[in-house]
């Protein structure tokens, strides 16, 4: 019964340890730039730009599209995944467009798009490489 009981204590131990150190290890997300999208929803594709700006866990930026314009984003980061959004309208309904996602490499995300009613869809964005 000692044996058992020291090996749970050095197990829980190296857990404390191990967790932690995992932890740090994990990849840190870096979306500040300008990122071309690529967007599939069910009425069709777009292209949009978005310029991101990361600062800790919180995201701002802007998105510039042929069909809804500038618009600002907010979003955030949890661990490995990202969100951002922002509120806009088509055909005179207003509607909240949110996308989530990961970042697959420094230069590559791919996620899913929530236009609330008006659908979902998917993108996939590279960023774009300054001169």
């Amino acid at each position: 019964m000692k044996a058992v009981s020291r090996a749970l204590i050095a197990l829980t131990m190296l857990a404390v340890l191990v967790v932690p150190a995992a932890a740090q290890n994990a990849p840190k997300l870096d979306l500040t730039g300008s990122w071309a999208f690529t967007v599939v929803y069910e009425g069709g594709s777009g292209s949009p730009t978005v310029t991101l700006t990361q600062k800790g866990d919180s995201l701002t930026g802007r998105y510039s599209s042929q069909v809804f314009g500038e618009l600002e984003v907010k979003g955030s980061i949890k661990g490995a995944e990202f969100s951002f959004g922002f509120t806009t309208a088509a055909g005179g309904d207003s509607f909240s467009m949110t996308f989530t996602g990961t970042q697959e490499n420094a230069d590559a995300l791919k996620g899913s798009v929530s236009m609330g009613e008006m659908g979902s869809g998917t993108f996939t964005a590279k960023r774009n490489k300054s001169p």
